[in-house]
């Protein structure tokens, strides 16, 4: 037989069982007919005998975690793409000659699936094998010792002896920055650290080079690790490779005691765990909560830990001369109350992280003294009388459901970083078209810069810009009005012009929808708004010869007057308390329970986790010990009652970790067209709200660590156009 004659044997061969099969395979033209209901919603597996109904689509792992049955596994995690690198999660499926990796075979109908059999387990032992013969033998002293999956599996999967006896292969680490560590001869090339950089932080810093035994993890060049977000690669490593820098060698797992909380570094309100020996918080880290920060945490708010222990107020001072001198709680209490009685213009500013609880008392405080004039540091003109004229209305989890984003002045990269990674899934996952108004900047994603200021929203506002059309068109927009545009002179005609806009966009405002909305920086402001305190403080507060400074510490000296007599009560030694004439020590968030309201208008709670420095006591009980000195004694004396009150102000506060519908969208939208004019608009660019994403507050500019990512993560070039750099 020719050569030829035998290739075409073999072609025929292959190709009439493959054409047999495309005719086994070809679809039903009667089937495609079906209505939908028809078709399959549910499908059923058995899962080691037990049967189990999962929707189409589902993974085999995912069918064996919904059976009640855990798979171990290094590279799967939910919320990150399907690898399949490590093979750990191996399992049996009947009529399948050989294991199948869980993470990545899809389930099909009455799938038989078997998790717990002989050659399951001895697979399962080879994997670990495998992944153990480089990894070093370093656990004593290593940071992730007492929470390594690689420990936990290998007492449960592994084998006891090791059949190994060659060298170890060694890895160089890399320097990524001051937060994260890296040992990476641990490492086991998982690649969760990659996919989260390229899915959720969106920087290609990290990449896998090199091909078998020479692969490693790395920047590929010598670089650090730019996002806001790269502590989580530390929560994500299975392993020690990557590891916390500012933690390391500092505690272990099982000394440490762990308190549920808030954080308050921003507007988010990130559910963290605080972990704390004795009465030194070691670390804070990400409590997962799907509706507010999902399972992440930006890197402040994680790594500023240093900072709730230096600079701390522990005893009040008063100023005598040039200096300030340690004086008891009485003197300072009764030199203030002697001064509030003699003073007939007095005012009070709320800094940036004052909890509720404070500011009401605050407000009850100066209220009795006959003060009306409270209200919150910053330049935002925003108005407390209707909620949906200040809030985030798309809440933050269901921004994920929005097909057209228009940012006026706004940089969610820094201002809320949480709230940036929703966009970005928008964005990857339904190529939704995000446009922004205001400095361009890298947002991770792709956007549409419209223009630099005012004249941008006044084109918007008047219908004849090209992305008028996008918003009309979309079944559930969103606007999102950041502070730059509410700090100006003319915020009323920036407001007026949005809700112009606002009346343009057919399905902005409907019956399940509300894609109004407004993006904060700070954890009190919401908090105050509810009260009833003002977003920004009067014009004639240059008059005042009195200033009460609850945590302000954004103002300036040269906005009072020479002589007026200013109070300070705080947690840090920062601008507030320089400028200060008696100073009063308060509490930090880690240091007191209290009620903070996030972004989309959520109430939650802090829970106290060590006892605040020296004498310095919790905010409301100082101002309820000052009214009584005064002789004004405020009417209540446990935070419980406290609350109560707060609730008689504003009773939504009493929904805790509720979300409580703001029905009159259309009545604010009326207001903020009353208040102003979009033609009014002084033609100029949105400036930056936040000019430096690591010192935003008190607790981060008092950070070493904060300090060090400020000198090693500098730009060396600034953004100032459209695609134009300056040095």
């Amino acid at each position: 037989m020719c050569i030829r004659d035998r290739y075409q044997r073999r072609v025929r061969g292959v190709a009439r069982p493959a054409m047999h099969l495309a005719r086994m395979i070809r679809p039903n033209p009667r089937a495609l007919l079906r209505p939908r209901s028809a078709l399959m919603s549910t499908i059923p597996v058995t899962v080691d005998g037990n049967p189990v109904e999962v929707a189409p689509g589902t993974s085999v792992l995912q069918a064996c975690e919904k059976a009640g049955v855990h798979i171990p596994r290094f590279c799967y995690h939910e919320s990150l793409s399907v690898a399949g690198n490590c093979r750990m999660c191996l399992v049996e499926v009947e009529k399948v000659p050989k294991c199948v990796a869980s993470c990545a075979y899809p389930v099909m109908p009455n799938m038989g699936i078997w998790t717990n059999t002989p050659v399951v387990k001895k697979a399962r032992e080879a994997v670990m094998e495998f992944l153990l013969i480089n990894h070093p033998l370093d656990c004593p002293i290593c940071d992730q010792g007492g929470e390594c999956d690689l420990q936990d599996q290998a007492q449960t999967h592994g084998s006891d002896r090791s059949r190994y006896f060659e060298h170890k292969r060694g890895v160089e680490d890399k320097n990524v920055g001051p937060l994260v560590k890296t040992i990476m001869t641990r490492c086991i090339h998982c690649t969760r650290c990659v996919r989260f950089a390229e899915e959720i932080a969106g920087v290609a810093d990290l990449g896998m080079t090199g091909r078998g035994n020479h692969c490693e993890i790395g920047t590929y060049v010598d670089k650090l690790l730019t996002s806001e977000l790269s502590g989580n690669v530390i929560d994500l490593c299975p392993v020690g490779a990557l590891t916390s820098k500012p933690y390391s060698f500092t505690a272990r797992t099982w000394e440490l005691r762990s308190t549920e909380s808030i954080d308050v570094h921003d507007a988010i309100g990130s559910n963290i765990v605080v972990n704390h020996r004795g009465t030194d918080i070691m670390r804070i880290m990400p409590k997962r909560n799907i509706e507010v920060n999902e399972e992440w945490l930006n890197d402040k708010s994680r790594f500023a830990t240093d900072g709730l222990t230096r600079q701390r107020l522990d005893t009040p001072l008063v100023r005598r001369g040039a200096n300030l001198e340690r004086v008891s709680w009485e003197e300072a209490l009764s030199t203030l109350s002697d001064k509030m009685k003699a003073s007939k213009n007095m005012a009070g500013i709320v800094g940036d992280l004052v909890d509720c609880e404070a500011m009401v008392s605050l407000k009850d405080l100066l209220n009795s003294h006959g003060c009306e004039d409270i209200s919150c540091q910053g330049a935002a003109q925003l108005s407390g009388d209707i909620r949906a004229g200040y809030l985030l209305n798309s809440t933050i989890n269901k921004t994920e459901q929005s097909d057209a984003v228009l940012l006026i002045g706004c940089n969610p990269r820094h201002e809320a970083t949480l709230l940036n990674t929703r966009l970005r899934k928008l964005v990857l996952h339904k190529d939704v078209e995000v446009a922004t108004v205001g400095p361009a900047t890298d947002l991770t994603y792709g956007t549409t810069h419209l223009g630099h200021g005012t004249k941008t929203l006044k084109a918007l506002a008047a219908g004849t810009n090209e992305f008028n059309q996008v918003l009309a068109d979309a079944e559930r927009p969103m606007i999102i009005l950041g502070l730059s545009g509410l700090s100006r002179k003319d915020a009323a005609d920036v407001k007026a012009a949005v809700a112009e806009l606002a009346t343009k966009v057919p399905n902005l405002v409907t019956d399940d929808w509300n894609g109004l909305n407004v993006l904060h920086t700070s954890a009190s402001m919401v908090g105050a708004l509810e009260l009833g305190l003002a977003s920004t403080p009067a014009e004639d507060v240059a008059s005042k010869d009195l200033v009460f400074l609850l945590g302000a510490d954004e103002v300036s000296r040269d906005s009072f007057k020479s002589d007026a007599f200013i109070v300070y009560q705080g947690h840090h030694g920062d601008a507030g308390a320089q400028m200060a004439d008696l100073i009063l020590p308060g509490a930090a968030y880690t240091e007191k329970p209290a009620t903070y309201v996030n972004m989309e208008g959520r109430v939650q709670m802090t829970k106290k986790v060590v006892a605040p420095p020296g004498d310095a006591r919790e905010d409301w009980a100082i101002l309820r010990a000052l009214s009584q000195v005064s002789g004004k004694t405020l009417p209540y004396d446990t935070i419980d009652q406290v609350r109560e009150r707060m609730a008689d102000i504003s009773p939504s506060l009493t929904h805790v970790d509720e979300l409580t519908g703001c029905p009159l969208s259309e009545m604010a939208l009326a207001q903020a067209q009353a208040g102003g004019s979009s033609s009014k608009m002084e033609e100029s660019p949105f400036t930056r709200q936040v000019s430096n994403f690591y010192a935003t507050n008190p607790i981060a500019r008092a950070s070493v660590t904060m300090a060090q990512c400020i000198t090693d993560k500098a730009p060396k070039n600034s953004f100032t156009g459209n695609g134009v750099i300056t040095n």
